[in-house]
């Protein structure tokens, strides 16, 4: 029996972690060697700015979209459809008029969560209606148990499974051993993710003025694309807080160019509160590279930060992030103990592999149900 299921899944672009996860299951030997897949963009944003926004070119991606989600169920027999649903906004209407589709045709389907936001959109009885419809009969993946709570409401234990995500081997990965750092030089602090406010952009900046009132030798680097913070509001507001030589951003960076932030940092900090936030990739980029990571208790990332590969501070707290930062400054042997360690709870639970692994078995046992 041919094993045929339809993937509606987010590709790049833009580049973000839903779509980043998509593309390693398109591109995964494992996975097109167990089931004949036909791939769909579910994007209809070309950029990051683009995301939620509507408009007649959005409206024309969505008709394209839903015609060859037709065009798909019309031409062959899928047992299995797997869907990335948003969890909320525009995007979730959007993906309400493909399930649909998919729910005439009569179709098992099981979703994949790379965000949140259903139990707070669920207050709206609107969106109730929606969600109902939309679970019945389905099964979901989820990123972490941390996330269930978000959609308890509608999913049912049973029909929930739990994969976090992985990503490919870098250059990190190959390195026995960290580069050795000239100690003379100043702390290295990084910060990777787009440029966004939610993300903790002006945490850290907040942070980093405390630490240099405090007199101690550092610098911090961003790297990410400008979002919601644009480049000329940056800079200003670096130079008012006299951190012009110590703070700089350097926009979007990828491969060997991003790499080489990753091998010069001591410490990846990602003090995000972003709303969407479910499973942060960035975080086990930074843990290939033998780097403790401080970050948030948000979506699943508690799953990935463990106590002895970093610290998890309270959200939009520049003093506590400050302190924690000083204190890997000042204790330098535990925290290259703790980039060890996370590199080796990288290598237990987030690799490409693994994640392969995972994915392919729930998708094997969703296929049988």
């Amino acid at each position: 029996m041919n094993k045929n299921i339809l993937f509606i899944l987010h590709l790049p672009p833009p580049v973000h972690g839903a779509a980043m996860v998509g593309k390693y299951i398109q591109e995964s030997n494992l996975i097109n060697s167990n089931f004949n897949g036909d791939y769909i963009n579910l994007s209809t944003s070309n950029s990051l700015e683009d995301i939620g926004k509507g408009g007649g070119a959005k409206l024309v991606s969505l008709l394209k979209l839903q015609y060859k989600v037709l065009r798909a169920l019309l031409e062959k027999k899928y047992h299995l459809c797997y869907v990335t649903l948003t969890a909320q906004g525009n995007g979730f209407y959007k993906d309400v008029l493909v399930i649909a589709i998919l729910k005439i045709f009569r179709k098992k389907i099981v979703y994949h969560f790379h965000n949140k936001g259903v139990a707070k959109s669920q207050e709206s009885w609107i969106n109730d209606l929606l969600y109902r419809f939309v679970f019945k009969g389905t099964k979901s993946i989820l990123l972490s148990q941390h996330l269930y709570p978000d959609v308890q409401k509608y999913v049912k234990k049973e029909d929930a499974y739990f994969c976090p995500n992985g990503i490919p081997l870098s250059a990190g990965m190959l390195k026995e051993q960290p580069i050795v750092k000239d100690p003379r030089r100043p702390f290295n602090i990084l910060f990777l993710s787009n440029m966004m406010e939610e993300k903790g952009v002006w945490t850290l900046l907040e942070a980093c003025k405390h630490l240099l009132e405090k007199g101690l030798s550092f610098e911090c680097h961003f790297i990410g694309a400008w979002s919601d913070i644009q480049e000329q509001e940056f800079a200003e507001k670096i130079s008012l807080s006299n951190l012009s030589n110590i703070v700089f951003a350097h926009g979007k960076k990828y491969n060997d160019e991003k790499n080489s932030f990753f091998e010069r940092a001591d410490v990846f900090v990602f003090p995000t509160y972003y709303h969407n936030e479910a499973f942060s990739l960035v975080l086990l980029e930074a843990m290939q590279f033998s780097l403790p990571v401080i970050s948030t208790n948000e979506g699943g990332i508690p799953d990935i930060v463990h106590p002895s590969t970093g610290f998890l501070v309270p959200k939009k707290d520049p003093t506590a992030l400050a302190e924690k930062i000083q204190w890997l400054m000042e204790h330098p042997e535990e925290r290259l103990q703790m980039g060890f360690s996370g590199k080796n709870r990288f290598k237990e639970n987030f690799t490409i592999s693994i994640f392969e692994e995972n994915i392919n078995r729930i998708l094997t046992t969703a296929y049988k149900k």
